[in-house]
């Protein structure tokens, strides 16, 4: 075998002895523990629905950890095994499920996926020209944005996915799981109005982010979210130009990023506008509180 045939083949090779290893290692223990039917979710303000709905009667296991990106996570050989374990599985249409759904199924094909993205009209990723008002005939439909979980009234119709898949399951305690949910909903309902009532009068403008995760919640409050870096890529030198002269002429001051991508194009536009960079986390468990404090923050730099 040639050298380079070998090299690339080690990444894969590492990665079966390292499943191999955790199977013979934990394959004779529990993972986890006794407590409540094992689910998984994709990332962490999954985690915090249907820990609100199924309280009490789920254990909630997350696929995405703190800090890692949804967009090119590979899952643990620890987690594969734990997966056999699990009865449900609430996918959101993250990019890596794109790559690992079908495996993770495979894994235990007893145990149900549940696409809570499902009767959700996703809007494309945003892309330059379009963006500034580039030539129409190079505008074309980028991937669907996923960040559905930051609209309180779309994480609604998630939560209706999450209440029918545990009540199939687990019809028994279908009363408790209807009753978290209608107190969840209470609560969606109250965190909307909360929010609508710090926009009212922030009515179509813009805030600058690195990462286009806030588009529905932009959308939803009549904001206009104005990313920096577009289709996974990073601006090139005329498109921050571009950024810089729209940020100067809209006295934009603060540029939000999140701790999972790089922040060196955010940071030379923050240093052209005399501005600072701030944290946006689109994936904290606290997901009220996080929505709470990022719209607080986004008024702040809208004045």
């Amino acid at each position: 075998m040639d050298t380079n045939r070998r090299h690339a083949m080690t990444p894969y090779v590492s990665y079966f002895l390292s499943l191999i290893c955790a199977i013979l290692i934990f394959g004779t223990q529990p993972t986890f523990a006794t407590a409540g039917h094992q689910v998984f979710v994709s990332i962490q303000p999954q985690k915090y629905f249907v820990e609100q709905i199924g309280q009490g009667r789920v254990q909630v296991h997350v696929m995405v950890a703190p800090g890692a990106s949804p967009a090119t996570y590979e899952p643990k050989p620890h987690q594969m095994i734990a997966l056999s374990q699990a009865v449900l599985y609430f996918a959101i249409g993250v990019p890596f499920e794109k790559v690992w759904l079908a495996k993770i199924s495979a894994a235990n094909p007893g145990m149900r996926i549940v696409p809570t993205d499902r009767d959700i009209a996703k809007h494309p990723m945003p892309d330059f020209d379009h963006l500034f008002g580039g030539d129409s005939a190079s505008h074309h439909q980028g991937q669907p944005d996923p960040h559905i979980w930051l609209s309180p009234p779309l994480v609604k119709i998630q939560a209706r996915h999450v209440l029918t898949a545990l009540c199939q399951f687990d019809p028994e305690h279908t009363p408790v799981y209807e009753a978290n949910y209608k107190k969840f909903i209470q609560m969606l309902d109250q965190l909307d109005a909360e929010l609508r009532e710090v926009f009212k009068d922030h009515q179509d403008l813009a805030f600058m982010v690195f990462h286009p995760s806030w588009g529905y919640f932009a959308q939803t409050y009549g904001l206009k979210q104005l990313p920096v870096e577009m289709e996974g890529k990073q601006p090139k030198p005329a498109q921050m130009r571009e950024l810089i002269k729209y940020a100067r002429a809209h006295a934009v001051k603060i540029i939000f990023v999140q701790p999972q991508f790089s922040t060196r194009s955010a940071q030379a536009i923050a240093e052209a506008i005399n501005g600072q960079l701030v944290i946006a986390d689109p994936l904290a468990y606290d997901w009220p509180g996080n929505l709470r404090q990022q719209a607080l923050q986004i008024k702040a730099a809208l004045r």
